[in-house]
């Protein structure tokens, strides 16, 4: 008794490190999750995608490897329970957000699934297809990975199916334990794979989730698409053919092919560039706020102005010039033509004279 004390003290939900690191943001983006079924968490190894005596996840792990590059849609595989009797069965396949179980993976058959399925994204031909319903629960279980997924993840699955049976809610919702799915520090680890309030299905992950917080993820998330925000780790990406339409199909790794993403940045630079050189060329090269406050746009205005103002004056002074000369010429002509008129004048007057 003193043992299971004290591995609740340091593993469980009471360990000193709860509650101390931000969730936010701790989960890579991905769009897709793959669980297979197989045997049961407490005889799962530490490294059971590379063990040597479980040969089915050894083998779904290596082509999925292999075929890593060529696979579209970032992908994850995880390990869940398996039990005769249960929903979930050894060798069962599970593809979210896709809501698809196949049956009948074997280690003969994995290149056609890896081929078939996550490849080429049709149907298996070798294996039975149907449809998930309801709203999916993984816990992480993994007793020899980390201690403390292994004292927090059953505490939580037995309190999951308590809350489950209690609200009557065995078809509608469905827990099993999983392998390990990164961040041991924030045991208890789940992921919650539910329907929106548009019916899309969504991968939530959530941390440091202890037995009494079970209530308000059947009550709040999966009853009502509350998601609980002070729990959230990150969330499994948009739909495949919503990522397609929305930044170009992506390869296993999560990036465009043949540079898509890139091209279209390019393009956006570019046309961004064009739209400044127009503006440009609208405002005539106006430029910024200068250091002292004053905009050079300002400044070539006052210069376009004092030049009309300069050409007006030019305008004004040519016009007085014009009338200026046009009187002088007459003044000119009428001073000729009287002293003309006095030497004729005169002219005369000495003629009678004599």
């Amino acid at each position: 008794m003193a043992e299971v004390t004290d591995d609740l003290t340091k593993f469980g939900f009471q360990r000193p490190e709860m509650y101390q690191t931000n969730l936010a943001g701790s989960v890579d983006p991905y769009d897709r999750h793959i669980f297979l079924c197989y045997k049961t968490y407490q005889s799962w190894p530490p490294r059971i995608e590379t063990s040597d005596s479980d040969l089915l996840p050894k083998l779904l792990y290596g082509a999925f490897k292999a075929r890593r590059k060529d696979i579209l849609v970032q992908t994850r595989i995880t390990i869940c329970q398996g039990l005769e009797g249960t929903e979930f069965l050894d060798g069962d396949v599970l593809i979210f957000p896709e809501m698809i179980k196949y049956r009948g993976l074997e280690e003969s058959n994995v290149d056609s699934f890896v081929e078939d399925v996550l490849v080429n994204g049709k149907p298996w031909t070798f294996g039975v297809q149907s449809v998930l319903t309801g709203s999916h629960v993984f816990v992480c279980a993994h007793t020899s990975r980390d201690k403390r997924c292994g004292v927090c993840g059953p505490a939580l699955i037995e309190k999951f199916n308590e809350e489950i049976e209690f609200r009557t809610l065995k078809d509608q919702v469905f827990v099993s334990a999983c392998s390990h799915v990164g961040g041991h520090k924030y045991a208890g680890n789940l992921i919650i794979f539910s329907p929106d309030s548009e019916g899309k299905i969504t991968g939530h992950w959530y941390g440091y989730v202890a037995p009494s917080d079970v209530a308000d993820l059947l009550d709040s998330h999966i009853a009502k698409g509350v998601v609980i925000e002070r729990l959230l780790r990150g969330q499994m990406g948009v739909h495949v053919e919503e990522a397609k339409k929305e930044d170009g199909e992506v390869n296993s790794n999560g990036k465009e092919l043949n540079g898509q993403h890139e091209k279209k940045k390019k393009k956006e630079k570019k046309k961004d560039q064009e739209e400044i050189i127009e503006e440009k060329e609208n405002v005539s090269s106006c430029c910024q706020v200068s250091s002292n406050g004053i905009s050079c746009c300002r400044d070539e205005e006052k210069k376009e102005i004092e030049n009309e103002k300069k050409k007006s004056f030019c305008n004004l002074s040519s016009c007085w010039t014009e009338k200026w000369e046009k009187s002088d010429v007459l003044a000119t002509m009428a001073v000729f033509g009287a002293v003309a008129t006095v030497a004729v004048a005169y002219s005369l007057y000495r003629r009678r004279s004599a």
